[in-house]
């Protein structure tokens, strides 16, 4: 197979920014790669052959034994605040390839996640187990149904050797596609161990790539930061319209290009509660689903802090200019939680109490410890036979304004149902259903993972097939924790 025939088109436009940012390094060769899972619709997206590359050529670039003609294997450096410390970091078990060029033009990062050692190791073997690799190509894959902005999973290759963590584990690459892997994190590290001009630099080439809408601005790095605000404000609104739990928001993973990335102690909510924490090592709640909108305005002043050099030459002004932009942050994220909730609730258009309506009824959710995604089910098709709570006097008076509310609009009852329909999923990546496809795979069944994919691939759908994926996990999965996976 050449490179022509599987479709690959790469380049790696990030090996031109300042040596300081990354170091050259190939991925480490593996014993027997195999794929083990194939996304064929990104690849079709991306302009690749799926059939040459299910092949035991595609499984050695998978795998990281051969680069495909144009890439530039990479470990990117960066730092970050994990839970609030600052530290160096760096691609400690990852290489960037490049970029594959798609038929309409458009740039994506191919990274190998799990390819060996590198630079940025930090004593780590720089290798990743099948059951976190598979569990990201499920929860990514999942976040693309529900339409929100993500990096992607293209395949997961096992090794033919194992890892050493807890126990043994197959080793396993995953090959993951994203618009760029350029964080919040790598800004601050350009701040901290780059001059100026590094820093100039990254950012020119970030706007270039994300922004070039903003290259005619008169202070385009003010531009930059306060489009970065919004659109990490629109990402974290969706992620609390579908109870996602990123588990892990420091800020080597908030991009910059607003695309969630890191699917490591991750998980979807299920009883409705914002203290809810799924990752085993956040034992003081910090990236809790109720705190995610505020770290993300934490971990944005950090992305402010490190681009004051380019706000402006005077250090008083620039500080000036990144909080009257940071300011802006809370508003726009309510606005976009509150559009939200708005279409899932049936609102066409806007009222001023609309905020008290959904804080109500998110109340009423957390005190009788209602199933999140559910209930929002339930109220869609009015089936209010499916909880306790449905049944009590505090949910009977909400109901009765909720109605209300509706009343004053002019769309019909068909028109409310539509738009619910399309903005409540039937299904999310339940936790038990997840654990369940990685265990069957990690024991040789992928179809239980193919199955969930399936499912997953049309939440809106609201069809038969799914009603066996919306149940909540039994009493016996839970405590439900997430592991990082490292």
């Amino acid at each position: 197979m050449t490179d022509n025939q599987a479709g690959w088109k790469m380049d790696n436009s990030y090996s031109r920014l300042p040596k300081i940012f990354y170091s050259l390094q190939k991925p480490t060769t593996v014993k027997a790669p195999e794929v083990v899972i194939f996304n064929e619709t990104l690849a079709e997206e991306l302009g690749l052959d799926s059939e040459a590359l299910q092949s035991d050529d595609g499984a050695a670039i998978f795998g990281g034994n051969e680069i495909p003609e144009g890439g530039n294997p990479l470990a990117q450096a960066y730092a970050g605040h994990q839970f609030g410390h600052f530290t160096m970091l760096g691609d400690g078990r990852a290489v960037l390839l490049g970029e594959q060029i798609t038929p309409d033009g458009q740039r994506f990062d191919i990274q190998l996640k799990g390819s060996g050692r590198t630079p940025y190791s930090r004593g780590g073997d720089g290798r990743a187990g099948l059951g976190p690799m598979l569990r990201e190509f499920i929860i990514s894959e999942a976040m693309v149904g529900l339409g929100i902005p993500t990096t992607r999973s293209l395949a997961v290759a096992t090794t033919g050797e194992e890892i050493i963590r807890e126990t043994m584990q197959t080793g396993a690459v995953l090959t993951r596609v994203a618009a760029s892997h350029l964080r919040v994190g790598t800004f601050q590290f350009a701040a901290n161990w780059g001059d100026t001009e590094d820093l100039r630099a990254l950012a020119d080439y970030a706007i270039n790539r994300h922004y070039p809408e903003l290259e005619k601005e008169e202070n385009r790095y003010l531009a930059f930061l306060k489009n970065v605000i919004r659109r990490q404000a629109a990402l974290i609104a969706k992620w609390q319209h579908v109870g996602f739990i990123h588990g892990v928001m420091n800020t080597d993973n908030m991009t910059i290009s607003g695309e969630t990335i890191d699917y490591g102690p991750c998980a979807f909510m299920d009883t409705y509660d914002p203290a809810t924490v799924f990752s085993s090592i956040d034992r003081d709640g910090r990236y809790a689903y109720g705190n995610q909108p505020y770290i993300g305005g934490w971990n944005l002043s950090r992305f402010a802090e490190a681009l004051l050099p380019l706000l402006h030459k005077e250090e008083d002004e620039a500080v000036k200019l990144a909080e009257e932009a940071l300011s802006e942050f809370p508003e726009i994220f309510e606005s976009e939680f509150l559009s939200g909730m708005r279409l899932k609730l049936g609102l066409f258009n806007e009222e001023k109490e609309d905020k008290a309506l959904i804080a109500d009824l998110l109340n009423l959710m957390n005190q009788h410890k209602a199933d999140y995604t559910n209930t929002f089910k339930a109220l869609t098709f009015g089936k209010l036979n499916e909880s306790e709570m449905f049944k009590t006097e505090e949910f009977t008076q909400w109901h009765e304004k909720w109605q209300g509310r509706l009343g004053r609009q002019e769309q019909s009852k068909e028109d409310v149902q539509d738009l619910m329909s399309d903005n409540n999923p039937a299904v999310i990546p339940r936790n038990h259903r997840v654990e369940e496809a990685i265990e069957a795979a990690n024991n040789g069944d992928l179809n239980v993972m193919v199955k969930l994919l399936e499912i997953m691939a049309n939440p809106y759908e609201h069809s038969p097939d799914q009603e066996e994926f919306c149940k909540p996990a039994p009493p016996s999965a839970r405590p439900y924790r997430t592991f990082c996976g490292t």
